[in-house]
């Protein structure tokens, strides 16, 4: 049987500790902006839209005002 050292061991659990730290970090980046690309986060041109869509015509006053109070509530 294969006798290692309490060093080696720890060596083995370090490294492999580290290579699926860098992994997770990886798979979870490419994840989050998959999730952006289909999820975009709301900006002027979309809340003018709505606005449009309700029959609005919005001033760029209002659209301001709506983009503050959206990110002063997140």
């Amino acid at each position: 049987m294969l006798e290692l050292a309490w060093w080696q061991l720890m060596l083995i659990i370090i490294g492999t500790l580290l290579v699926t730290a860098v992994v997770t970090f990886i798979i979870t980046k490419k994840l989050f902006e998959r999730q952006l690309k289909k999820n975009p986060p709301v900006n002027e041109a979309m809340i003018r839209a709505m606005m449009t869509q309700m029959g609005r015509t919005p001033s760029e006053k209002q659209v301001r005002q709506i983009m503050r109070s959206m990110n002063d509530a997140k």
